[in-house]
């Protein structure tokens, strides 16, 4: 999947996520990840965030230490 695609869909997750109180937003925001994403797809999502990040909303950012970061491949 594209770099692009993986911000993308984050991105989407946190703007729905935004309309909640923030704890609950960047909540929600990891257990949809952890729950619908496979383990490649955040194998992915890190080696943005751990590149910097560019382009990720806030919530994203934020909820990215309550995501399950996938064994090594």
């Amino acid at each position: 999947m594209s770099a692009d695609k993986i911000v993308r869909m984050a991105n989407q997750i946190a703007a729905f996520m935004a309309s909640k109180p923030h704890d609950e937003g960047v909540a929600g925001l990891a257990a949809h990840i952890n729950d619908f994403w496979e383990p490649r797809m955040r194998r992915q999502f890190f080696d943005l965030i751990d590149a910097g990040g560019d382009g990720f909303h806030p919530l994203v950012i934020e909820a990215a230490g309550q995501i399950r970061r996938p064994a090594a491949a």
